[in-house]
């Protein structure tokens, strides 16, 4: 389809000509009529044309005409089956070029039937497209069609809603976000009728059909620019030339990526953009006249090309890659906003549950199946109920060999050493935790819910060991917890790796009590997420009880003090002494008076030397890469996340 659809560059002037029963106007060849035999009550019979119907007739068909019009096919004419179409840019041409077709036509015995043909128009429907001097566009007929379908009822009604929707999709950008959720009720054992979500996004996909662009006719003589990106889930790319009239988009696509991709690095995730683009758009890309433009947020890539060092799959990429005449140009993210915003879709996120096979880094054995959590799609914590983790783990003790004979001994009343029966919930108690059975699938919900959770915030192994311990055991629990976040993906990409300090350490004096002594510090030129672009954070030096509190950094040293007042002031009492850096608003004379009226000591770090107030520094480090966990990829809604990761921090 795409290399019948790139021929009509420059030309205005178009005609189609319909052949009457086409197939029928093919003989078979003689002595193979008995194998179309079909028998009746009058008798048997058998074709001595081609019949409709045939599984080989439309390819027999197909190279006849091929054949007919070998030397004319993309010079100017195009054949599909009986839809044969004459394009031109000139009016004179135009009669010629007809008149050739028509002979052609005759001498071979092929009827057109007049009521279907169209001559000299300067648009027309083809294939199912609208094609005219200006580009491509839908057919309206069947757009309309599309208005006025109905919410599917049924998987059958939604399948062919989408298998019609999904003919015009290279016209919609970001068409893989607009279905997302109607493509979840694909799944077996969907409930029909559509959600709400899926309603809207119905409606939205409507609507999205009477607002498409007209795409460009690709011309292989103009500059031609292939974008791509790639996120940590899906692929982007959008194909354009550049005119006299600026930059025209010849196509838009996107794609997820499958579950052994998912584990490539940044670096070769966004090498396969670039070479599925061209895999995608190859015929375009081969018949340029001059080379064409990568256009690649990943400055690296510039120099692949050139690379004497390659692994085995980009040493592959490369050998295809090497039958194209192309630069790598690198852009800045921030003005890559076409492919972003089709491989950074919503709907390219993996699914709450959906499992990802985690491997241990140091000797790469299988040991779990990890829940990739994207809370960023959840404003709402959600927390299955512990009554239905009390039915299983209760249901599964009763199971496990280990625990069996325990049970039967304290239902009969016996005395088992550092074992109970909890009066209340009937689980087994060791001591005064609950007892897990050996079941991986409880073991890693409660891992899920200890470590994964936003209320968690995914510490790491020993404050996650000291979450599971305040209420569960199991055998084996230390060994499976330290396999489990050795292995989380969110951990190993969003934390940073930490030693000791060389030398002597001289840390600040420890206080004496709580909320005596403070630290102070600000994370700034963060995206805007509701106004605001910074945090302040509080750090108490004795307890390490954090505050994290929204806000902007254009604020001033009177409203420093009135952040200070509503959250730490009103709750806390005045403080003996605050460590800070330098920043100006630290150091500003109305923030010296203020401390000087309260008789809070300012102790100021050095310059330029973070490590004087290495606690609250390290604990940005923790705020930063919780929010990097849960935010959403726009990075846009990070506030929200705030109350829980203080909660997250401070419980652990």
């Amino acid at each position: 389809m795409n290399q019948l659809l790139t021929v009509f560059n420059g030309s205005s002037i178009f005609s189609n000509i319909d052949l009457h029963g086409a197939y029928n106007l093919l003989r078979i060849k003689e002595g193979d009529e008995h194998l179309t035999c079909f028998r009746t009550k009058y008798g048997s019979y058998e074709y001595l044309v081609m019949p409709f119907g045939l599984t080989n007739a439309p390819a027999s068909f197909q190279n006849l005409v091929n054949d007919i019009f070998q030397d004319l096919r993309d010079v100017y004419v195009v054949v599909y089956l009986d839809d044969i179409m004459v394009f031109s840019k000139s009016e004179e041409e135009h009669v010629t070029h007809v008149s050739t077709v028509l002979s052609r036509l005759r001498a071979n015995n092929l009827f057109a039937k007049a009521s279907k043909c169209l001559f000299h128009v300067s648009s027309m429907e083809y294939l199912g497209y609208v094609v005219s001097s200006e580009g491509l566009k839908m057919d309206q007929a069947k757009v309309q069609q599309i208005l006025n379908w109905p919410p599917s009822r049924n998987l059958k009604a939604l399948q062919s809603f989408l298998g019609f929707a999904n003919f015009y999709r290279r016209f919609i950008k970001n068409y893989s976000k607009k279905i997302s959720s109607l493509t979840s009720f694909l799944k077996k054992d969907s409930c029909f009728p559509l959600n709400e979500e899926a309603l809207s996004q119905f409606h939205q996909l409507k609507e999205a059909f009477t607002t498409a662009p007209i795409l460009s006719h690709f011309n292989p003589s103009l500059p031609t620019i292939v974008e791509t990106d790639a996120s940590d889930y899906a692929l982007g790319a959008v194909l354009s030339q550049v005119s006299d009239s600026g930059k025209h988009p010849i196509a838009f696509d996107s794609r997820k990526l499958i579950p052994a991709e998912l584990n490539y690095k940044i670096h070769d995730k966004e090498l396969l953009g670039i070479v599925w683009a061209l895999k995608r758009w190859r015929a375009f890309l081969l018949s340029l006249a001059s080379p064409f433009e990568v256009l690649t947020n990943h400055s690296s890539l510039q120099y692949f090309m050139t690379s004497k060092v390659l692994t085995r799959r980009q040493a592959r990429w490369a050998e295809f890659l090497s039958e194209f005449h192309f630069s790598i140009t690198y852009r800045p993210g921030r003005l890559a906003t076409l492919p972003d915003a089709l491989s950074r879709r919503d709907d390219v996120y993996p699914e709450r549950g959906e499992d990802f096979i985690s491997k241990n880094p140091m000797n790469f054995q299988q040991i779990i199946k990890q829940d990739e959590v994207q809370p960023s799609r959840f404003f709402a914590v959600k927390v299955e109920s512990f009554s239905n983790l009390i039915d299983s783990i209760q249901k599964k003790l009763w199971q496990d060999p280990q625990y069996r004979s325990i049970l039967e001994d304290l239902g009969k009343g016996k005395s088992v050493q550092d074992y109970s029966l909890d009066s209340s919930s009937q689980l087994l108690l060791f001591k005064d935790w609950v007892v897990v059975p050996n079941d991986s699938t409880i073991q890693l919900s409660i891992l899920q819910k200890r470590h994964d959770s936003p209320l968690a915030g995914h510490p790491g192994q020993e404050k996650t060991l000291k979450l599971v311990k305040r209420d569960f055991h199991w055998s084996g629990m230390t060994q499976f917890i330290k396999d489990y976040v050795s292995s989380c993906q969110q951990c190993s990409r969003n934390k940073n790796i930490h030693h000791k300090k060389f030398g002597f350490l001289k840390p600040l004096p420890i206080p004496n009590g709580p909320w005596i002594c403070l630290s102070m510090d600000f994370i700034t030129q963060l995206p805007l997420s509701n106004s605001f672009d910074s945090i302040l954070v509080i750090v108490d030096r004795f307890s390490k009880m954090a505050v994290f509190i929204p806000t902007m950094s254009s604020i001033t040293s009177l409203d420093l003090a009135h952040l200070f007042i509503k959250n730490i002031f009103s709750k806390h009492g005045l403080p003996l002494s605050i460590v800070s850096d330098r920043g100006s608003l630290f150091v500003s004379s109305f923030w010296t008076n203020l401390c000087q009226q309260l008789k809070i000591s300012r102790d100021l770090s050095t310059a330029y030397h973070p490590e004087t107030d290495g606690q609250t520094e390290r604990v940005n480090q923790i705020l930063e890469q919780y929010l990097r966990m849960y935010v959403s990829y726009h990075q846009d809604d990070w506030n929200t996340w705030l109350p829980l990761a203080e909660f997250a921090y401070n419980n652990s």
